[in-house]
């Protein structure tokens, strides 16, 4: 939006007549720094300018305006068809808070980031931002990243400190093509206010703080000089999170940010926020990543917006107590309803008790009635008895494995035992997922041998398993295709318990999310118990209620499991065994995860200094 009257707005925000009222602040909250101009146009120096200056103003016109909530949710009305995502919900964001925004799928979440963002309106209420506030928006949408090296796309997202960038480069190419001298003088004079300005945003360490994010989020340094259209979906994510994090806005708004880390960077990334000195609204489904990051929850339930102080355990316990506190009520109200109502019945046809009884039918309509309280549907899910495998479940002998030059295993011996619990550790490209295939059958040793014991019956999830559910068939076909024999009342338990109910099971697979996908894995994978689990991060993609319901099933598990995982609450609950990969060869400790923590001295190998 251009910035048009704000010799205006700024003149009215300091009259006492109008200072500090809502039609300012709507007025003010449309100044926002340009993000979206592509690199490789030369910027609008008159912009850059303008954008400059009215930031310093509106610091002068309010230079206290964070003392106040930065982003505001005032009564918001909003409904996609039949459903009401929200209801006369209010909430607000202050400055420096860290909050978790949560809500079951479908709930809302996505759509208030957008409706901050002003790329959706509420139908009522208002989104109030404050003067001269700068967003930061991170979404699963990436867009089209092509064209110029990963690190130029993360800087191109910076900001002013960018526009300046892109000019002051414009600049110089301008002065080595020039000749004319009266047009050289021009250019020399504009070089120096523009390199002047981009000393002092400190735009000569924009490349180093690009790159020290980028290896906080897994680049190595060749990769971070490489094309960007040449990576997976998944870095590309980690690119576009680069982006936000070099701006340092006044407000981050993260959808989802720990999708697609491994365990090293979202290590990083919580060091990151937790110095990160704006506000921060993030939904995530990594339940520790939202311990040690926020400090209050906002939850979206039933159109609402309830505001919790603590992090995601407290959250929870308060969230319980409020439930059990709501049924009390609830239970001593119909308790009295109900001793109220049988007096009336008793003596309704009695004149010596008319009197009471009229009295006590007035109290009863006057009473206001306290509602049931709203029950959340939680996720159960059992394993049937697995048949009992023999003790060694699984052998590796002088296992050698290498792509190229590059040497995973050399000489790997390894014996998995019943009743064990490995999970796999070790830095990207160290071999976790090259293991479990080998195990699974799924690829070949260059040499040694893998062995499955006797009696073993093997489940196995891939991280491209969900690719290979066939487009066309609903999640019912499948199911039934798959377990033929089964009742339709075991068929639909199953569905119920992985999150299928209703009209969800008649999805075909070409249009469920990835978390939807994963259920159905799941559910396949387990109906028809195994007895040795191989897991590859089978909680990618799940929200945070499938994810405690597969961790209480696998809990209760009592066969043997060899899985990788970058969830800690996931690792720290099911591991009795960590096989470590390390470039000199792989350690084994015989405790779970949390020993390992202990007496690594760390939470995962490869860390990267913030």
């Amino acid at each position: 939006m251009p910035h048009r009257g704000l010799e205006d707005v700024v003149s009215r925000a300091n009259d006492p007549k109008t200072k500090g009222s809502n039609e300012i602040d709507q007025e003010l909250s449309h100044v926002r720094l340009p993000l979206s101009r592509s690199a490789s146009e030369p910027p609008d120096s008159s912009t850059i300018d303008r954008v400059y200056q009215d930031r310093n103003r509106l610091d002068e016109v309010d230079p206290n305006r964070y003392a106040r909530a930065v982003i505001r949710l005032d009564n918001i009305g909003y409904s996609r068809g039949k459903q009401i995502l929200f209801l006369e919900a209010s909430a607000a964001i202050q400055r420096g808070e860290k909050i978790g925004l949560i809500g079951p799928n479908g709930a809302g979440k996505s759509t208030l980031f957008r409706m901050i963002m002003k790329e959706e309106e509420p139908d009522e209420g208002q989104v109030m931002i404050d003067r001269g506030v700068t967003l930061g928006y991170f979404s699963q949408d990436v867009g089209d990243m092509s064209g110029r090296p990963v690190v130029a796309e993360v800087m191109a997202g910076a900001g002013v400190v960018a526009e300046v960038g892109a000019e002051l480069a414009h600049l110089e190419q301008a002065l080595a093509n020039t000749t004319d001298p009266v047009e050289l003088d021009r250019l020399v004079n504009r070089f120096g206010e523009v390199q002047s300005r981009f000393d002092e945003l400190d735009g000569y360490a924009l490349d180093g703080k690009a790159r020290a994010i980028l290896s906080g989020l897994g680049f190595e340094q060749d990769q971070m000089d490489a094309d960007v259209g040449k990576l997976s979906g998944g870095w590309k994510m980690r690119v576009a999170l680069a982006r936000i994090l070099l701006l340092r806005p006044n407000v981050m708004l993260l959808d989802e940010p720990s999708n697609h880390l491994d365990l090293e960077s979202l290590i990083w990334l919580e060091g990151f926020l937790a110095d990160f000195e704006g506000a921060l609204l993030m939904t995530s489904h990594d339940r520790e990543f939202m311990n040690r990051v926020v400090n209050k929850i906002i939850e979206i339930d039933a159109g609402e917006l309830t505001t919790y102080t603590g992090d995601y355990d407290f959250y929870e316990q308060q969230r319980a107590i409020s439930e059990r506190q709501a049924q009390a009520q609830y239970e001593r109200q119909q308790a009295m309803l109900a001793k109220e109502s049988r007096f009336i019945e008793r003596f309704k046809a009695q004149a010596a008790k008319a009197a009471q009884v009229q009295s006590r039918i007035k109290k009863l309509d006057k009473i206001e009635k306290v509602e049931p309280p709203k029950t959340r549907e939680t996720l159960v899910f059992k394993f049937k008895p697995a048949a009992r495998s023999g003790d060694d479940v699984a052998r590796f002998d002088q296992v050698k494995k290498a792509y190229g030059q590059r040497v995973i295993y050399n000489g790997l011996d390894l014996l998995l035992r019943r009743g064990e619990r490995w999970c796999v550790m070790g830095v990207n490209g160290a071999g976790k997922s090259t293991l479990l295939k080998m195990i699974a059958g799924q690829t070949e040793p260059d040499s040694g041998q893998v062995t499955v014991g006797a009696s073993v019956k093997m489940g196995y999830f891939a991280q491209h398993a969900m690719d290979q559910l066939a487009p066309e068939r609903t999640v019912w076909e499948m199911l039934v295709e798959s377990f033929p024999l089964a009742t339709i009342g075991s068929l639909r338990s199953l569905a119920g318990c992985f999150g299928f109910s209703g009209d969800d099971v008649e999805k075909p697979c070409r249009v469920l999310s990835g978390g939807e996908k994963a259920r159905l894995i799941l559910a396949l994978m387990l109906f028809d118990p195994p007895n040795f689990l191989v897991l590859d991060e089978p909680t990618n993609h799940l929200d945070l209620a499938t994810k405690e319901m597969l961790l209480q099933a696998l809990a209760d598990f009592q066969g043997t499991m060899l899985f990788v995982s970058h969830d800690r609450r996931f690792l720290g609950a099911l591991s009795n065994r960590v096989l470590e990969l390390t470039p000199k060869g792989i350690q084994v400790f015989t405790g779970g995860y949390t020993e390992y923590v202990a007496l690594s001295g760390h939470e995962a190998p490869g860390l990267r200094p913030l």
